[in-house]
């Protein structure tokens, strides 16, 4: 196993037991264990500088730090009441979800194949003799629409949401996470019989819960059983039930082989093209004063950069007029010109490198699945 691997499964090692420590009110042992997890964390950013997830474990390491600064100022914490009770209804998000497909930005190939894998069968179930996929995996750089996809496609069918994270599973809910796991299914499959209508479990980071591990932390395999188990009784052909499994993962090369064949659709959400960019630019511009910008020009300009990342441009293209309004103590900012993009672009840089780019062609290559 490579250096760099070693390091990672470390860091993560330390990390779940951390959060278990943490959860638990254990705080001296999980400041401990963050603290560990912080220097592995460092020594991967220091000694692969160039590594496509250095911005990521930069990220944990600034998100462990302050956890440990408010656990180390925390006074003793009164006795809290049990909360286990509560993972249900937590687990169903109270709001239904207000994104739909036409509020999302090109995918096109995308979207169809999901209509075709939930929103179709859902509509018009006895079109489908031979079934229908129930798990869909959805894979790609971070940034790029995998989470408000899923969403959408709730919205659209009208079906209840169950968001799970799973690196939330894997750390906090040690001990009983096989429990905890039965119950998002039972939750999922109680909602879609009571009111007849579609459940869809959205698990983010999956790879977190089915990925590849060379050791293994606590209940991790019997989580990854149990999990593969109700997925299994989701696609029984003698049960219509109307619950779906979708996982998002930036990482599909965590995932093992055998597990993927729950997942009869596996589609690649990419970075935007051109035509993606253009349309992502004149979305997020509309929200703002704009001069006299050539939007096609900055679609050219910016070929790499994610979904994420083009919001990110016009957010800080349009911080720079306000914050020059401030400065100048004017009523109101002016219009953003051509020039401030190109400031702002001259220090934002892509957040996904070619290297990683080409680990999910070659993945697609092998396991892309419309």
């Amino acid at each position: 196993m490579s250096a760099p691997i070693m390091l990672e499964e470390m860091a993560r090692k330390y990390a779940i037991a951390a959060v278990r420590a943490d959860k638990e009110g254990n705080r001296d042992e999980a400041i401990t264990y963050y603290k560990k997890a912080i220097d592995v964390l460092t020594q991967i950013v220091v000694l692969y500088p160039d590594s496509p997830t250095r911005q990521a474990y930069e990220q944990m390491i600034d998100e462990y730090k302050k956890r440990v600064s408010v656990l180390e100022n925390m006074l003793p914490e009164t006795p809290q009441e049990d909360n286990s009770q509560k993972t249900d209804d937590e687990l169903i998000m109270k709001e239904k979800p207000k994104v739909s497909f036409s509020d999302i930005v090109g995918l096109d190939d995308v979207k169809e194949a999901l209509k075709e894998a939930i929103i179709y069968p859902s509509k018009r179930p006895d079109l489908f003799p031979l079934g229908w996929p129930r798990g869909i995996l959805l894979y790609g750089p971070p940034g790029n629409g995998k989470t408000m996809l899923a969403a959408a496609v709730a919205n659209e069918i009208d079906s209840y949401f169950i968001h799970v994270d799973a690196a939330s599973i894997m750390s906090k809910w040690l001990g009983e996470a096989e429990k905890n796991v039965a119950k998002i299914f039972n939750t999922a499959r109680e909602y879609s019989k009571k009111d007849n209508k579609p459940a869809i479990i959205f698990v983010d980071e999956i790879d977190a819960l089915l990925g590849t591990y060379t050791s293994e932390v606590g209940g991790e395999v019997r989580v990854r059983n149990q999990f593969l188990k109700e997925m299994d009784g989701i696609m029984d052909k003698n049960e219509n039930y109307m619950v779906y499994v979708i996982g998002a993962t930036n990482k599909p090369w965590r995932l093992d082989e055998p597990f993927l064949r729950r997942f009869q659709k596996r589609i690649y959400v990419p970075l935007p093209d051109f035509n993606q960019r253009l349309a992502l630019f004149k979305y997020y511009t509309s929200k703002v004063k704009l001069g006299n910008v050539d939007l096609q020009e900055l679609a050219k300009m910016t070929e790499g950069y994610s979904a994420s990342d083009i919001r990110d441009i016009v957010q800080s293209a349009h911080m720079r007029v306000v914050k020059e309004m401030f400065e100048k103590n004017l009523s109101e900012p002016r219009e953003i010109t051509m020039d401030d993009f190109k400031e702002v672009l001259k220090i934002r840089k892509p957040s996904v490198n070619q290297e990683l780019l080409k680990a999910y062609e070659a993945w697609t290559e092998k396991f892309k699945a419309l």
